[in-house]
């Protein structure tokens, strides 16, 4: 008998050969495995046409919850806002299903985004990514998705639930994670709801999910965490991953004014926005914590520990302190 996996990496030839049939491309298409995680992505190249095939590890993502990211893609390409987006077959059809080892994956075919991941941003650059989002958040506003809605419980009660399964409770790293989840649930139940914009948001913008072609062409790809929700909380995850990467805060002030700048020409942020902001960019590590704590089997293995959560935390307590957050 075949002995049961967990995980398979697909062949990158056979899927070359699959993806030539199914999408009509010519004989000289490559596929070359890029990198596995909690999807698996692989290059198609078809001459100087290049794509992307993400692989979607089995039962991570229901074909309904692909379906609905299809559809926000295809929306925000048909309304000019510069994404990767997905690419239909020769029959009209944009999810594939893959019978794996383990069970049924789904694969989508997305375009290339054309240029390169630049995690030293300029002042110029963080400027047009503020433009861009502005530009998706226009597209998204008041639109719902069948999808996850990102609610104080997804964020912060159900994160805790899964970090805490997976580390030892007690430790200074824990404690500070367990007040930093009560003190958002506090403050989040604090926030005028009327007073923040809701939609569709991407919830994982940052350098390593855009592609720049220069410093005014932006790009965003990778909306495998698409949902519901308010729209600031991505302008929070970016400028707290902004601030990671800069460690000279007056590098970082003219930076995020910039990238503000960018966003306020085509949406002006609202006062209730403005403020949460810290408290948004927050709420989004602890619910990437708790990620990486349930996909321990495909993705974070490799660095998951509690020498990660000390860093990881140390990231955190550094953004409380830049922000004056008291918790």
């Amino acid at each position: 008998m075949s002995f049961p996996v967990t995980e398979s990496t697909l062949s990158a030839n056979e899927l070359g050969k699959f993806i030539q049939q199914q999408y009509g491309l010519s004989t000289v298409t490559t596929c070359k495995l890029f990198r596995t995680g909690m999807n698996h992505s692989y290059h198609v190249a078809d001459g100087q046409t290049r794509f992307v095939l993400r692989i979607y590890n089995h039962q991570w993502r229901t074909k309904m919850e692909i379906s609905e990211e299809v559809r926000l893609l295809r929306l925000l390409h048909g309304n000019g806002v510069n994404v990767s987006y997905p690419i239909a077959d020769k029959n009209a059809v944009y999810i594939q299903e893959l019978d794996a080892p383990e069970g049924m994956r789904y694969a989508v075919l997305f375009s290339f985004a054309s240029g390169k991941k630049v995690s030293a941003l300029t002042a110029a650059a963080t400027y047009h990514i503020g433009r861009t989002m502005a530009g998706l958040h226009r597209v998204t506003e008041n639109l719902v998705l069948n999808r996850t809605t990102y609610s104080a419980k997804t964020l912060l009660s159900d994160s805790f639930t899964r970090t805490a399964s997976f580390f030892t409770a007690g430790s200074p790293e824990m404690d500070f994670v367990k007040s930093t989840t009560q003190y958002l649930l506090n403050e989040y139940n604090n926030i005028n709801v009327n007073a923040v914009r809701s939609g569709v948001i991407h919830l994982d913008i940052w350098f390593d999910n855009m592609h720049l072609a220069g410093e005014d062409r932006i790009t965003i790809f990778d909306f495998d965490f698409c949902g519901n929700g308010w729209l600031c909380h991505d302008i929070g995850y970016f400028m707290f991953q902004l601030y990671n990467t800069n460690q000279a805060e007056t590098e970082y002030r003219v930076k995020v004014e910039s990238f503000l700048k960018g966003y306020e020409e085509i949406i002006p942020l609202r006062d209730e926005e403005r403020r949460i902001i810290p408290l948004t960019g927050l709420a989004i590590f602890l619910f990437y914590l708790g990620v990486q704590c349930i996909t321990f089997d495909s993705w974070s293995n490799i660095f998951l520990s509690e020498d990660h959560l000390k860093r990881f935390t140390g990231t955190m307590k550094r953004w409380v302190d830049y922000n004056k957050i008291v918790i």
